[in-house]
């Protein structure tokens, strides 16, 4: 194949996976969350590591481009790589994030597949839940449904903290919805309620790696910081019709 073949290729790829809405885990069929990143660097496209919908710097003072810097372009990339390595030459090889998550869940043989799998979905989710000038009261339909459930904002408030600040050790807080409508719920390590049949809607990562480079011991800080200022609302609105 000459150079000028082999562009046109590559070229063809990148824009079936953009027009798809999914960055694939190239030689895995893994898809992603969101799209790949537009960075020449054949091995980024290849990993599948989801673009930032944000500059790394978009969300200072609450959250430092240092902090993003090494949570998203370590943390988060490890566990692209390493779902990537995990699923090669395997039945689960052509299954998107979510359907391995599923069949991986209750199988301790796979539960290195599932916790990188899990926290590469889960991170990809948290990225787009977060934005500059967010947070705060939420309006339009998701608004009305937060005080259907909650009674106020301020109750939701006090429930997504709470679970945030209690959770022990690594982990997430969630708001999702079920059949039931919205409610508030926390998981351990790499657990994302996707594996337990609920809709996420916004989340928090409470590991240490999210938040101790501007807050130290300080979870609280964190915790209130992201859902005064960085709650994407419009982002949780949006997955209401999948719920």
């Amino acid at each position: 194949m000459s150079e000028q073949t082999a562009q046109l290729e590559l070229s063809r790829r990148t824009f079936i996976l953009g027009a798809l809405g999914g960055c694939a885990l190239l030689g895995t069929g893994v898809l992603g969350l969101q799209g790949c990143s537009s960075a020449s660097a054949p091995t980024q496209e290849a990993l599948g590591l989801p673009e930032l919908p944000f500059k790394e710097d978009a969300l200072e003072p609450y959250i430092s481009k240092q902090t993003i810097g090494f949570h998203y372009g370590k943390h988060h990339k490890a566990y692209v790589d390493k779902t990537a390595e995990l699923v090669r030459g395997t039945e689960f090889a052509d299954l998107h994030l979510v359907e391995i998550i599923k069949k991986t869940v209750a199988n301790p043989d796979r539960m290195p597949l599932f916790n990188n799998a899990a926290q590469a979905w889960n991170h990809a989710f948290y990225w787009k839940n977060l934005t500059p000038g967010g947070g705060g009261k939420p309006q339009g339909e998701i608004g009305k449904r937060v005080d259907q459930s909650f009674g106020s904002f301020e109750n939701f408030k006090k429930e997504m903290a709470n679970a945030a600040m209690s959770q022990f050790g690594s982990g997430w807080a969630w708001l999702v919805a079920d059949e039931k409508g919205l409610k508030v719920v926390k998981t351990s390590n790499a657990d994302t309620p996707v594996a337990h049949g609920q809709t996420p809607l916004l989340t928090i990562d409470v590991w240490e790696h999210a938040y101790y480079l501007d807050y130290q011991n300080r979870r609280a800080d964190y915790v209130n910081a992201v859902i005064d200022h960085l709650f994407n609302w419009k982002f949780a609105e949006s997955h209401l019709t999948k719920a």
